[in-house]
């Protein structure tokens, strides 16, 4: 047993005790020591260990805890608003002990005796080792507020998605170099996004905004991950497959990294010979995906089909028609969406509404009727309008 899966078993078990045993009561003490004790120790594996708890699952970093699937604690913690929690190497046993009163009130669990509601009422306003809380995106934007901003012991501050970018940097870095990709931290990152898009119990699409030219293929790959889990929660697919759907968009563009920097965020009009480089980026992703067995296959065929169209257009090449999955099909429209309303070197981005139009006036050639119509439907509930401006296509590479 891991030193995370140790301290998460021994948390539940002082929560338990706690609702049981008064305040001062020596077995609810001891308990909150044997929980400390597990603490410090994974604090010595990991100076500030991370928990993100979802419905059924626990990841800790960005790793899922396999151990715990369906803890029940897990789902019961999110409940109350603490879908986040992290320890800093300076956590004190006084810290932890105010954590465990805030938390087994929120979970209804303490007694009404005064001191605990007085301490929890008053501990949460002073500097603390923990920091725990709902994932909160404001505006359409993720905030980029630091580590010790991003939580509160009310759960309102907002929470940056910065460690999921650094994730995605790197696995983009490791397959550049020959290594094959990570399943467990593109799901871990899927998760996260997951939780991002519930975390006020709504649906909220939180769209990263593009700094740098060079950001993009980082960027654009969250972004799709998002849009395409909303869309399949709006179509009613089962949460494994929204779930899959994450991946799938996540590693969608995986084979843009083959592509040499001068062609990708080139200023001006491709080539020829540019673009036959950058029409193999769909064949080269599905084959990078390949390479892990535990990714499963269908990432690796919406990588090779997000850019066919209905009508047999699009790359890599067909000589007809063809049905592509129904999960290409999604991610076609999210990966349309997002590259045309992104500032790119070589155009400037499309405003909302009118990449919605633009997609609409695809809808039964190039794009799905039921992904389309669907997703211009939860974009136009889910974000403003903005005044559309010159009509000339741009293309999305």
């Amino acid at each position: 047993m891991s030193a995370a899966v140790r301290f998460l078993s021994s948390l539940a078990q002082t929560l338990s005790k706690m609702g049981l045993y008064s305040p001062g009561h020596p077995s609810r003490e001891r308990a909150v020591d044997d929980a400390y004790a597990q603490l410090q120790r994974l604090c010595e594996e990991d100076p500030t260990p991370r928990f993100s708890f979802l419905s059924s699952d626990v990841v800790f970093g960005s790793r899922t805890l396999r151990e715990l699937r369906d803890w029940e604690w897990s789902a019961r913690l999110a409940t109350v608003g603490i879908q986040r929690l992290e320890f800093s190497n300076s956590v004190t046993r006084e810290d932890f002990d105010d954590f465990l009163v805030v938390a087994l009130a929120r979970l209804g669990l303490g007694s009404s005796n005064a001191p605990d509601t007085m301490s929890a009422a008053a501990r949460i306003e002073r500097p603390t080792g923990v920091r725990f809380g709902m994932l909160s995106v404001r505006g359409s934007a993720v905030s980029t507020t630091g580590a010790h901003e991003a939580f509160s012991a009310l759960g309102d501050a907002p929470y940056s998605l910065s460690e999921e970018i650094e994730t995605v940097e790197w696995l983009h870095e490791e397959v550049m170099q020959g290594q094959r990709v990570e399943a467990g931290e593109a799901d871990a990152v899927v998760r996260s996004l997951a939780l991002a898009m519930h975390a006020n119990q709504g649906l909220k699409i939180p769209l990263l905004q593009l700094t740098r030219y060079d950001q993009y293929t980082t960027t654009h790959s969250l972004n799709v991950s998002v849009l395409a889990m909303a869309l399949g929660e709006r179509l009613g697919l089962a949460r494994n497959e929204v779930r899959a759907i994450g991946v799938s968009g996540l590693l969608h563009d995986l084979g843009k990294v083959r592509i040499p920097p001068e062609i990708l965020q080139k200023p001006g009009r491709l080539t020829e010979l540019e673009w036959e480089v950058m029409r193999k980026h769909p064949e080269d992703g599905a084959r990078l995906i390949l390479t892990n067995e535990a990714i499963p296959e269908l990432a690796a065929v919406v990588a090779f089909e997000h850019h066919i169209m209905l009508d047999g257009g699009g790359y890599p090449h067909r000589r007809k028609p063809c049905d592509c999955h129904t999960i290409s099909k999604i991610v076609h429209v999210c990966d349309l969406y997002d590259a045309l309303r992104t500032n790119r070197p070589y155009r400037p981005a499309w405003a909302s509404e009118k990449v919605l139009r633009y997609i609409e006036e695809r809808i039964g050639t190039e794009l799905d009727a039921d992904a389309a119509r669907v997703f211009v439907q939860l974009l136009r509930e889910n974000e403003a309008i903005e005044v559309p401006f010159d009509e000339a296509a741009p293309v999305a590479r």
